[in-house]
């Protein structure tokens, strides 16, 4: 007979004692509620029982909340059945349905797809993509960009604990100056240039909105020149913004699109590389190539199943009630926000928002003064907003590259008065900080 299974909180100290104990300790001086225990109508619970609103959707990855009933369901369903998970010749029919229904949503304009089982596999997929159809190997990207973990992503990654560590990089990767037109278009001009990898919305880099001057121009020049456009929307796609892409608004639709996090529903972990049929076959067309790039997990029927089950839920409506309430959040923050001296600028798209905030000559909101000399480099304002908000019952954090900027990513379905409830918490934490000041 097995041995019992630890409960959740023995999990806890089993992480600490054998994952990563720093990413304890960090929580615990934040006070970040990270003992969690169950979910409730897809909000938290943490050990003392008390009600945890998810302001990040878990990173993004629980669109519809924790434990989505619908996505449970639907893979409750499939495992109860008999069909196969894992289909050895590679060949996934569930990957096929999922494909189909990812290009239906594109407008049939991404016909071809490729799966993974996290983001930063779905990057390194349109790296590998993009040199092999194009037979060139630079890539640009812009500063502050953040596209994954593995050497791909990290040879894209803006400099700091994410990449410094991690050297040499990919060769042939160029980091360019985020909107800065004329630096694009020296960049463009090398007839080496494979790909330009771009975020809608740079999340990590502080909630910045590509300027609109610029994606015309980089649409333009990428097709002119044959460079593919690739677009990251990991964390701006599946409906965060209000619509199924974020660059549905662009002049012409990307040549790549990545998607990750939501697409699994919140209880697998899938991502996808999209692309058109000729791009594709410019790189795989062969049988020789056909399967030179390959995931093990690729496809997978349960991961696809919650995928299905994830596409059925945003529907047009959802997508029309997500802009409403972004254009809620948006005009609440900035009234609630805009007067305070710490407040410097509401930024996003939908119900995705960052509020940027000025860093004070406090000692007290300074991390010398928290123990933490190592990030006297960075502003401690944005965290110790979050602190502020975490005893008010609200989960958020500050972009990864950018610790003076709140990211703010309510479920889609959350309702217009959980969002004035934040609103309202986000005021009395600032003007705490105000205060201090």
């Amino acid at each position: 007979m097995s041995a019992a299974r630890p409960s959740l909180l023995e999990g806890y100290e089993l992480f600490r004692r054998h994952v990563n104990p720093l990413s304890i300790t960090r929580a615990e001086i934040t006070n970040e509620p990270y003992r969690v225990v169950a979910v409730r109508e897809g909000r938290l619970v943490d050990s003392d029982g008390r009600e945890v609103e998810d302001f990040l959707s878990g990173w993004g990855t629980q669109a519809f909340g924790h434990r989505n009933p619908y996505v449970g369901r639907a893979m409750q369903e499939f495992l109860a059945g008999d069909s196969p998970s894992y289909f050895t010749s590679v060949i996934s029919p569930y990957a096929g349905m999922l494909a189909a229904r990812l290009s239906e949503r594109t407008g049939g304009a991404l016909d071809r797809a490729f799966f993974v089982s996290g983001g930063s596999e779905a990057v390194e997929s349109a790296l590998k993509l993009a040199r092999a159809a194009t037979r060139r190997p630079r890539i640009l990207c812009l500063e502050r960009g953040y596209h994954g973990y593995t050497m791909g992503g990290v040879s894209m990654m803006h400099p700091g604990t994410y990449r410094d560590a991690f050297g040499p990089y990919l060769p042939a990767v160029d980091r360019l100056p985020f909107g800065d037109l004329a630096a694009l278009e020296a960049a463009l001009a090398s007839p080496d240039v494979a790909a330009l990898v771009v975020e809608p919305i740079q999340i990590e880099g502080g909630v910045r909105v590509l300027p609109p001057e610029y994606v015309r121009f980089l649409c333009e020049e990428t097709r002119r020149r044959g460079v593919l456009l690739v677009a990251d929307e990991i964390q701006t796609g599946l409906g965060r913004t209000g619509r199924f892409l974020a660059s549905d608004t662009w002049p012409r639709r990307p040549d790549v699109v990545v998607l990750g996090k939501a697409l699994g529903g919140g209880l697998m972990p899938v991502s996808a590389m999209l692309t058109r049929a000729d791009v594709f076959d410019r790189a795989y067309g062969t049988h020789a190539t056909a399967e030179s790039h390959a995931s093990t997990f690729s496809g997978n029927a349960l991961a696809c199943v919650a995928s299905l089950a994830f596409l059925d839920l945003l529907t047009d409506e959802v997508l029309q009630r997500v802009r409403e309430r972004g254009a809620e959040l948006h005009r609440a923050l900035r009234e609630a926000l805009g007067g305070l001296p710490l407040v410097e600028e509401i930024r996003g798209e939908g119900l995705l928002a960052g509020v940027a905030l000025r860093a004070a000559d406090h000692p007290s909101l300074t991390f010398e003064y928290l123990g933490m000399p190592e990030y006297s480099e960075r502003s401690a304002v944005g965290l110790l907003a979050c602190h502020r908000l975490y005893r008010a019952g609200f989960l958020v954090n500050v972009c990864g590259h950018d610790w003076s900027v709140l990211r703010l990513q309510p479920p889609l379905d959350t309702g217009s008065e959980r969002l004035a409830a934040f609103v309202h918490a986000c005021r009395d934490a600032v003007e705490y900080l105000c205060e201090l000041r």
